[in-house]
């Protein structure tokens, strides 16, 4: 039996309608191309979503009929639009991008699509894309993340005391091991908004959320702790989200409305 790529933009037209189906799951990962702070690359979430993503599909696609497309390297950054480096979309342009995207799915025979989204930023604009895409195209769309960011109630250190949202322990941790060449952790430093953790309300993953740019707390644009990061703990997430990932695209799999 002749070898057939998961990864979509690899198959040849004439494969098209004989590989995929109505069962079918298309991914389309979302990265981000923004500053880091001084130790990590711009593409930090482009390269965790792609990385991800890949183990995913790779680890759980056929069981699940997964398909994978390339990722998107420039989505909502705005809140890094003071840095040069930064390419950022506007929301409107992102909403019309994420559109056109599932316009281009819904000719297809798959059903299905799921963004996997590596940046924060973007969560709340994909959330709404989310249904404007099942109104518009009638697709069923999903957003997961490689793991849910702080400020939406996801982990963070101990030491960033729920903030280490952009550029902290466990993003580092990430890149030392996906890309440690990328890495300078010589000029790591913990920047972390304390005057923020008792408040009840006003905090990153609080109740009442506020709008931010990321050189609102400092020069250095990142807001957590990258010191304690290791490549060990990089190791562990990755393994634990591409594990997460693939159970999501399980239950997505199994997943029908109307219900």
């Amino acid at each position: 039996m002749a070898y057939v790529s998961r990864r979509l933009a690899e198959l040849r037209a004439p494969q098209l309608n004989d590989a995929l189906s109505e069962n079918s799951i298309i991914v389309q990962p979302l990265g981000a191309v923004e500053q880091h702070g001084p130790h990590l690359p711009f593409n930090t979430d482009l390269v965790i979503a792609d990385r991800v993503s890949a183990a995913a599909v790779e680890a759980v696609g056929e069981e699940h009929d997964v398909w994978l497309l390339p990722p998107l390297a420039y989505t909502k950054s705005n809140e890094h639009a003071w840095s040069s480096g930064t390419i950022w979309l506007s929301a409107t342009t992102l909403l019309s991008v994420l559109d056109d995207i599932g316009r281009c799915i819904a000719m297809t025979p798959a059903h299905k699509l799921v963004f996997l989204n590596g940046h924060g930023g973007n969560s709340a604009i994909v959330a709404a894309a989310n249904r404007e895409l099942r109104l518009a195209h009638g697709l069923m769309t999903f957003l997961a993340h490689p793991s849910i960011p702080p400020d939406q109630g996801g982990h963070s250190a101990v030491g960033e005391l729920g903030m280490g949202i952009h550029g902290g322990t466990d993003e580092t941790s990430l890149m030392l091991y996906l890309a440690p060449e990328l890495v300078d952790m010589s000029v790591a430093t913990r920047n972390v908004p304390d005057q923020l953790a008792d408040n009840e309300h006003v905090k990153f993953g609080g109740s009442v959320s506020f709008g931010w740019l990321s050189n609102d707390f400092g020069p250095d644009g990142h807001i957590g702790d990258p010191t304690p990061a290791t490549a060990e703990l990089g190791e562990r997430l990755f393994n634990g989200a591409v594990e997460a990932f693939g159970d999501a695209l399980g239950e997505i799999a199994a997943f029908q409305l109307p219900m």
